[in-house]
């Protein structure tokens, strides 16, 4: 085969140049935008050169420009919807919420989702239609430069971006940028609202317990109060007992929170058994240990100061509370200090008493807060 540089619709001896595979015909050279699709060209303001830019025809990023519009009302819309179904199943008159309810809160979770999903769809298919339909088409190509800038290089990026944002249509089409931000609104306040699902700040709650001066004590799971005789005829024996509320309300008199913070173990120690640290004076009073205590009967909170479990193993002979979860281990004889695991501190010591009917009360409530160590309270 033989080149033939001659053509049967041109003189002879016109040479028609070859083209070169993947380059753009003439056809499409001439699409090349130098600044606008019309008329006289224009100097191209663009961040790369006009030989690499392609725009849309100004009918196709007039088209574009109100199609991604009308996503972006929709997902205004749709992130509209959310906060109002937010806030669509307000509490019940005794201040428990609806949703508790398990079909309304199918209900809430449905509309939630959905009105979600239609917001980041909108804005997701907005930005698609913004991008193949109104900015430029680049065909960029470069040669591999060191990974290092140069002064003068870093100083054009400024520049860059201004042309970029400028070329891509966010400040010449107004109509779109405004639906963009307006769609944008909603979810940006959507992480405030949500913000109301933390509740209140608990203020001073953790550190206290419905423990009060007088209560008496109920056995755990039940209601029968507790006779410091229920303890003395068993020298190591061990009751978990709660404050003697019944407020009506929950099944067992208290809320399962309130249990948590104030359930605790009532132990019979013999005398002999009592170790040094339940004679050091007590911080912020002059009483120790002994002194809240009641024949050898003491009280510690059962929650462990580790996480929350409950430390309801007990051994008689060593007198070792036990935690079953990560096993903390705590010396009941002597004020319950950490003797083993991962716990940090003691658990917290109940002041105790009995009455003149003979039943164990509370003399006060803890002295700190029971349970694992939180980022308000914090003890050397």
């Amino acid at each position: 085969m033989t080149e033939n540089d001659n053509n049967d619709n041109n003189e002879a001896g016109a040479h028609t140049p070859e083209r070169v595979v993947g380059t753009p015909t003439a056809a499409a050279e001439e699409r090349v935008v130098t600044g606008s699709s019309a008329g006289a060209p224009e100097e191209h303001a663009g961040p790369y050169r006009a030989s690499e830019t392609h725009a849309r025809p100004e009918e196709v990023q007039r088209r574009g420009e109100k199609a991604a519009s009308a996503w972006f009302i929709i997902a205004f819309l749709g992130g509209i919807g959310f906060l109002v179904s937010y806030f669509l199943f307000p509490p019940n008159a005794a201040g428990e919420p609806a949703i508790a309810d398990p079909q309304i809160g199918q209900y809430s979770n449905m509309l939630l989702g959905g009105t979600l999903t239609v917001a980041m769809f909108g804005i997701g298919a907005g930005m698609t239609v913004w991008a193949r339909q109104v900015m430029p088409h680049y065909e960029v190509h470069s040669p591999y430069d060191d990974l290092a800038s140069d002064e003068k290089e870093k100083g054009s990026f400024s520049d860059f971006f201004m042309k970029s944002a400028d070329e891509s249509g966010f400040t010449k089409r107004p109509l779109m940028r405004r639906t963009l931000i307006l769609a944008m609104v909603p979810l940006g306040l959507a992480p405030i609202v949500l913000l109301r699902d933390t509740g209140p700040l608990p203020g001073d709650k953790l550190k206290h317990t419905p423990w009060e001066p007088g209560m008496r004590m109920f056995v755990e799971g039940t209601h029968r109060e507790i006779r410091a005789e229920d303890l003395e005829n068993d020298p190591y024996g061990m009751i978990s007992a709660l404050p003697a509320i019944d407020d009506g309300h929950h099944p067992h008199g208290m809320s399962l929170t309130d249990q948590a913070k104030s359930v605790i173990l009532l132990i019979k120690i013999p005398e002999n058994d009592w170790k040094e640290g339940m004679t050091e004076p007590i911080e912020g009073t002059d009483e120790t240990r002994l002194n809240w205590t009641h024949n050898g009967i003491i009280a510690y909170s059962k929650i462990c100061t580790h996480v929350g479990c409950p430390a309801a193993l007990y051994e008689r002979t060593t007198h070792r509370i036990l935690c079953p979860c990560h096993q903390s281990t705590f010396d009941a004889a002597d004020a319950a200090k950490v003797v083993f695991g991962p716990a940090h501190r003691a658990l917290p010591q109940l002041p105790i008493s009995v009455d003149d009917e003979g039943y164990l009360i509370a003399t006060g409530d803890f002295t700190e807060p029971t349970g694992p160590t939180f980022w308000d309270y914090a003890k050397d």
